[in-house]
């Protein structure tokens, strides 16, 4: 039975690729539309043993094998079994979205249902930005499901008579889901392991002239194959498989650039920037994903230079900051080759962020990147911070002048606290979205919700970027203000309210669900934190002389704060209570390890991140050995134990402990 299993998927890979796939393999040609007959087995061309390179893994199709029974009926994800499908044992078909994607149980390419978020809103972005570009060819999208859409145009909304003009379909063609048009844009899908994502873009994205889905790993690339087939769009989509850079590099210069490039890896996008940035075509979209939150929130300062050039910093605003270091790292690489980019969409959602910018070309708006970017200088004892401007931008009638920045906008200590400044960045400075083509995504969203799985999260995701500040980076947490002073929380529309009445703007963030965006200075911030304790009194007893919270409180409030709750303090995602904020759908749902050769992931390693997530690694065992670590309360001059405290209360443990937080 062995024996004949392996003939048959000889048989069929065979039928998917007459030749023979090799290391430097060229593009995988599937066969034009016809007669389709259903694969009824694997391709069994792999070999446990034979080893993979897993550099060019998608994290939201390749990850650790995901087994049915965990699946929850949030996800809605449907399994056929083999006996439905007449499939060999071992292979399931999975479904999101129109598509149908074969998947062996023991091959490389994994599914991540958790994903399925991601690869809707970046279908909902697609569309959109086809639907705007090929406007300007003189084509109109048609999306199942949608009403039809007069305003295709940004000048449409001031010129009422085109729109009619083009209501009456006298000057355009149409482009549906499913079919090649050859006004359409071309799309590189540069790591596809399994395909799923561009072959949803083949069944659910109108308006496209071609699809390469792209793989370094040839089990990979005839997987791909196989679910194009499967899928009857060979029209559409071609299967290739090639090292992700070299791809990019040879479609640079050319005169049919891609025009959409999406990159979602396994960790770090940062090897496959600099090509992605050459490759896409003049006004294209690039889509980038990053799930290597650790390294871009903080934890590794160094290494996030190393990748993207900017030291990232242990702050509440982390995830906000992780967006505006990759764009940072865009921008700095697209300067080189004289482009730049605008940002559409910035959204920073479960375990990654995920990015959408238009990459443009001009030597005089490079200019303006310096000016772009910025420092944060943030306090290690009440958090506050201060932006410092790279370059900067001058008027002088029709000319602009470009000189160096000042500063630096703080002091050799914090002027609230009297704590030290951790320094971060460079990064971007500018606003992180396109509200005008966010306010698209979401109009189509939300005419259209059966359109994908995810359309409720997605509109409200969508409806907090719309109320964000789009002129004031990072944010507060309330949380973290609380705590710093040591009093109990106010509500966030007291909060509001109060930055309300004071005249400053407030927003939340999608980033943090207890974010406080406002363009109020951090003594604003700490004046209405007085102005609450006084209602809410700290024992200033307890607190120590060298303590932010006793240094800050001994301040009289300059500012007398008003509590009462405002109705604009309370934005309308909020009233109508949208789902901006989701439960995990499911346990240790996030991030999976990395794919190996066979299938799987062993036991043991499970077990390892289980045993130590969260937890010391070396286990304590007698409570004397606690003393060789520092006491935080007493740091923070809030602890009460003294001399029977458990743990250390030596000036040196504090002094080695700033030092590696530093």
């Amino acid at each position: 039975m062995r024996l004949t299993a392996v003939l048959l998927a000889a048989q069929t890979a065979l039928r998917i690729s007459p030749r023979p796939l090799t290391s430097k393999a060229a593009v995988l040609r599937t066969p034009r539309p016809g007669p389709q007959r259903r694969f009824k087995t694997m391709e069994t061309s792999e070999d446990p043993q034979d080893p993979q390179n897993d550099g060019n893994k998608s994290e939201s199709d390749v990850t650790a094998p995901t087994e049915p029974k965990e699946l929850t009926e949030e996800s809605q994800i449907s399994l056929d079994t083999p006996a439905e499908l007449g499939l060999m044992p071992g292979e399931t078909v999975v479904r999101e979205g129109k598509a149908a994607i074969l998947f062996p149980n023991a091959n490389e390419v994994f599914y991540n249902p958790v994903q399925e978020f991601n690869r809707d809103l970046t279908c909902a972005v697609i569309t959109e930005f086809a639907r705007e570009a090929l406007a300007q060819r003189g084509v109109r999208v048609i999306v199942p499901g949608e009403k039809e859409r007069v305003v295709v145009r940004l000048a449409e909304e001031r010129n009422g008579g085109e729109a009619e003009g083009e209501e009456r379909g006298e000057e355009f063609r149409t482009a549906s889901v499913g079919q090649r048009c050859e006004e359409g844009l071309r799309v590189l899908e540069a790591l596809a392991a399994s395909g799923l994502r561009s072959v949803r873009f083949s069944l659910e994205v109108p308006g496209l002239k071609s699809i390469t889905a792209n793989d370094c790993s040839a089990k990979a690339a005839a997987l791909i194959a196989r679910n194009a087939t499967h899928n009857n769009v060979t029209h559409l989509l071609e299967a290739s498989q090639r090292d992700a850079s070299m791809l990019m590099y040879e479609a640079r210069g050319r005169k049919e650039c891609y025009d959409v490039i999406d990159l979602d890896p396994y960790g770090s996008p940062a090897p496959f920037l600099d090509a992605a940035v050459q490759a896409v075509s003049e006004g294209g979209l690039l889509c980038i994903t990053c799930t290597d939150m650790a390294v871009m929130a903080g934890n590794s300062g160094e290494t996030c230079y190393s990748k993207y050039g900017s030291v990232s910093i242990k702050s509440k605003y982390c995830h906000e900051m992780a967006l505006r270091i990759i764009l940072h790292s865009l921008d700095q690489r697209a300067n080189v080759y004289q482009r730049y980019i605008e940002p559409l969409l910035s959204v920073s959602v479960d375990f990654y962020i995920r990015v959408f910018v238009r990459v443009r070309t001009g030597q005089a708006k490079v200019k303006n990147s310096a000016s772009k970017q910025a420092v944060v200088y943030n306090c290690v004892g009440c958090g506050a911070f201060h932006l410092q401007r790279m370059g900067k931008r001058t008027s002088q009638g029709k000319h602009i002048k470009y000189s160096a920045a000042t500063g630096p906008p703080v002091g050799l200590n914090c002027e609230h606290c009297g704590q030290r400044h951790q320094l971060g960045g460079p990064l971007w400075a500018e606003p992180i979205h396109n509200t005008e083509f966010v306010q698209k995504v979401l109009a189509a969203v939300s005419g259209n919700p059966s359109r994908f799985r995810t359309s409720k999260r997605i509109e409200g995701v969508l409806s907090m970027v719309t109320e964000e500040l789009q002129d004031v980076p990072l944010y507060y947490v309330l949380d973290q203000l609380s705590s710093t002073v040591h009093c109990n929380t106010p509500s966030m529309l007291q909060f509001r309210s109060a930055l309300l009445h004071a005249g400053y703007k407030v927003s939340f963030s999608h980033a943090c669900k207890n974010a406080v965006k406002t363009d109020a200075p951090a003594g604003v911030l700490w004046d209405i934190m007085r102005c609450w304790e006084k209602s809410n009194p700290v024992k200033r007893e307890r607190l120590s002389e060298t303590s932010p919270a006793l240094r800050i409180l001994s301040t009289e409030p300059t500012l007398q704060a008003s509590f009462d709750i405002r109705d604009d303090a309370n934005p309308q995602s909020r009233k109508r209570h949208l789902t901006r904020f989701q439960e995990n759908p499911q346990a240790n749902w996030g991030p999976k390890a990395r794919a190996k050769a066979g299938g799987g992931v062993s036991s043991e390693l499970e077990d390892r991140r289980k045993q130590f997530q969260g937890k010391r690694k070396t286990q304590i065992t007698d409570s004397a050995q606690l003393k060789n670590f520092p006491c935080k309360k007493f740091r923070k001059g809030c602890c009460t134990h003294g001399e029977k405290c458990c743990y250390s209360h030596d000036p040196q443990h504090l002094t080695s402990q700033e030092e590696k937080m530093e």
